[in-house]
């Protein structure tokens, strides 16, 4: 199955390799539908959330639809006996995302005032602190 790259947060995140191995159950319902089950890894690579550097992560999904027409549980990726397999792949891929993508769990992200990286710059990159723009106007008093 081929599947096209997300774009997270403005981020375009591709699939290695872009054919997936799928694997898909179905089974009748008793009431005249389908249950489905769609089953697959897929690797993503881009860029870290934090640290902008490369990210590579691979998701587990494990995706369940059913189309009951005489309940009306209708599923958007099956038309009559058609399944729509590579947009259910790509939503159920989205679904299954972790909330942020990171090069490593621990990422440090960037500097807030630099901007360096500080998984790079290593635990003594520092900078002088800026005075605390509520206390300016202690700094025109003058005791004489």
């Amino acid at each position: 199955m081929a599947l096209d790259g997300l774009v997270l947060g403005g981020e375009r995140y591709e699939v290695e390799p872009a054919l997936t191995r799928a694997e898909l159950d179905i089974s009748r319902t008793t009431g005249g539908g389908y249950a489905l089950r769609l089953r697959f890894q897929a690797r993503l690579e881009g860029s870290c959330m934090r640290c902008l550097g490369s990210a590579s992560l691979v998701v587990a999904v494990d995706s369940r639809e059913v189309s009951q027409p005489s309940e009306e549980l209708d599923s958007p990726y099956l038309d009559g006996e058609l399944i729509d397999l590579r947009s259910w792949a790509h939503d159920a891929l989205a679904l299954a995302l972790p909330t942020k993508l990171l090069c490593r769990p621990d990422c440090p992200g960037l500097c807030p005032i630099c901007g360096a990286d500080l998984g790079a710059a290593g635990p003594g990159h520092r900078h002088e602190q800026e005075p605390d723009p509520r206390w300016a106007k202690l700094s025109e008093l003058r005791l004489e």
